[in-house]
């Protein structure tokens, strides 16, 4: 299913989907409050514009057809000569220029085009698209994870069954919980993990991004490179705790100190300095703090999660 987002440029509302991997931009959007499709049409009878789409096919589409395109270049600004986006793509057989029908549908084209078409309607106005397309393609680079962040996000997911079953095995069979109420000793021992490794629960963290929440992610999808990996440790670590019979306070004294001293360390790892220099910063505002705080940690200060 392709995507289409919307870019706001001076009030409008514009369409930018992905075509062939390409960004197409609505011309129709762009118009919708001038003259609509016939500002379209009009542009595409201008001697220039045909040039300018000619020179564009024949440098990115080897099934152009220059021979009708010559053609219209000749009639091109006559007053007999009409041209609308369908002729233009049946005739040449273009790919520059995109007619859609159905939801989101009108006349789209690749961008290089589109910002030829916003020169059209205006200087300022193909300025204003640059600017706000240009910020679309930086906020869509923020969500693009590194594949080192990739691997231990799915690593601490997966691992996340060794410290279930130590639960299963060890925790289970103690307590007197009907069965309906057993996921509240899993929920006990994850937040473990997040609360001795970050300094806070996801209890917090959905507090305190409940837009995030409704989108669907979780504090896990915000953490940097370093703390996947110690949280994905810490669930390992905390197995083998649980394994000993060591009570929850204890385990999280001991989970806070092991990771304490695994941030410090991977913290001065070349490696990870090397991934920094490439990973975009997620984290939210409210939780900048968060690693400082896990490092900083005084369990006189901070209210234990419940066991």
């Amino acid at each position: 299913m392709v995507k289409t987002v919307t870019i706001n440029v001076r009030g409008t509302n514009i369409a930018v989907t992905k075509i062939n991997e390409d960004d197409y931009i609505s011309l129709t959007d762009m118009v919708k409050n001038e003259e609509g499709e016939d500002h379209i049409r009009n542009w595409m009878r201008n001697k220039n514009t045909i040039e300018f789409l000619g020179i564009w096919e024949k440098l990115n589409n080897p099934e152009f057809k220059g021979v009708e395109f010559d053609t219209f270049l000749k009639e091109a600004g006559l007053n007999r000569f009409n041209m609308t986006p369908r002729k233009w793509i049946d005739t040449t057989g273009a790919i520059g220029i995109v007619s859609k029908s159905g939801r989101n549908g009108g006349t789209y084209a690749h961008k290089d085009i589109a910002f030829e078409f916003g020169a059209w309607i205006s200087p300022i106005f193909k300025l204003y698209l640059i600017k706000e397309f240009q910020r679309l393609k930086e906020e869509e680079q923020k969500n693009v994870k590194s594949a080192e962040w990739l691997f231990h996000r799915f690593s601490a997911k997966a691992n996340y069954t060794i410290q279930t079953d130590a639960i299963q095995q060890h925790i289970i069979p103690t307590v007197n919980l009907p069965k309906e109420k057993l996921g509240i000793v899993y929920a006990s021992e994850a937040e473990l993990i997040n609360y001795g490794t970050l300094g806070y629960t996801a209890k917090q963290w959905e507090k305190e991004n409940p837009q995030l929440v409704l989108s669907g992610k979780n504090l896990r999808d915000y953490l940097s490179v370093e703390e996947l990996i110690v949280l994905d440790n810490m669930q390992s670590f905390n197995s083998y705790l649980i394994s000993q019979h060591i009570p929850q306070e204890e385990r999280l004294k001991r989970v806070q100190d092991e990771a304490k001293r695994q941030l410090n360390a991977i913290k001065q790892s070349r490696t990870i300095q090397n991934i920094h220099k490439e990973e975009t910063k997620h984290l939210p505002t409210s939780l900048d703090g968060s690693l400082k705080k896990a490092l900083d940690y005084n369990p006189n200060e901070e209210k234990e999660p419940s066991k």
